[in-house]
């Protein structure tokens, strides 16, 4: 059995590291790059990168930054935001990260899931799906859809669908944000997590709503999670790495431990 692994999400605007609530009402609190190096040192198992107005602002991702936190830890890094073909994706892993995370240009071009493994590996190619709770629809059968561009944009696209057809085009991994869930430190969104973990083979990283260590507990047992993205809970100091791995361990979840 693969340990569950614990990663903090990084979210970066203007270069400095910033938290929401359901992707709204950011506020600015802190360095990525130091806070990057604090979570290598606490033994978190990788760290999750987003420059989260890139693609809404159709621009460029800020490589200087990805170069700066590569430079100070040495853990696997996942990097997305206006990451829109091959080049962007080679762009970010020449600067120091071991994956790419692609979102909304996967969601208007598939076909970069596809190019962006046979260029580097399944592996490297994470997709990353913002999620909201709808009602059921022919359209939407699962009653979860695809929003994009840092949640402001509905596509009308089945949220299961959209997971097991990523899978098909070579996908290695998933990061499931449920935006009804994020910052609220209330929970994951149980029944989406189950729902996608439970449909397809590749790996599903929970992202959105961790508050409290039983929170990660329960998505990575019931919820069938391989992994749980954590931020305002350790970001704001409630909760440190090392202690949350002992709380899962206490409860038999296998985690890697570093200390």
């Amino acid at each position: 059995m693969l340990s569950k692994r614990i990663i903090p999400c990084l979210d970066v605007r203007d270069g400095k590291l910033t938290k929401g609530i359901k992707f709204k009402g950011n506020v600015d609190i802190g360095d990525p790059v130091e806070m990057a190096e604090f979570y290598y040192k606490e033994g978190a198992d990788e760290l999750v990168f987003y420059d989260i107005t890139a693609s809404h602002e159709a621009r460029d991702i800020m490589l200087e930054v990805v170069r700066r936190v590569a430079e100070r830890i040495f853990m696997p890094f996942s990097v997305g935001g206006g990451l829109r073909n091959v080049e962007d994706m080679r762009a970010v892993l020449l600067a120091g990260a071991e994956k790419i995370s692609v979102n909304s240009a996967a969601v208007k071009n598939p076909e970069i899931i596809s190019q962006g493994a046979e260029a580097f590996g399944a592996q490297c190619v994470v997709l990353g799906m913002d999620v909201l709770k709808v009602p059921v629809s022919s359209q939407i059968p699962s009653g979860y859809e695809i929003v994009i561009h840092g949640g402001r944009k509905h596509m009308g696209i089945d949220a299961l669908w959209w997971a097991q057809e990523a899978q098909r085009l070579g996908a290695g991994e998933i990061c499931l944000n449920s935006i009804d869930a994020d910052g609220t430190q209330e929970g994951y969104e149980m029944t989406l997590t189950e729902l996608i973990s439970s449909h397809v083979s590749i790996p599903v990283i929970a992202s959105g709503g961790a508050g409290k260590p039983e929170h990660l507990a329960e998505v990575l047992t019931q919820g069938k999670a391989d992994a749980a993205l954590i931020a305002s809970m350790t970001h704001y100091g409630h909760y440190s790495v090392a202690g949350i791995k002992d709380h899962l361990a206490d409860r038999g979840v296998r985690v890697r431990k570093y200390w």
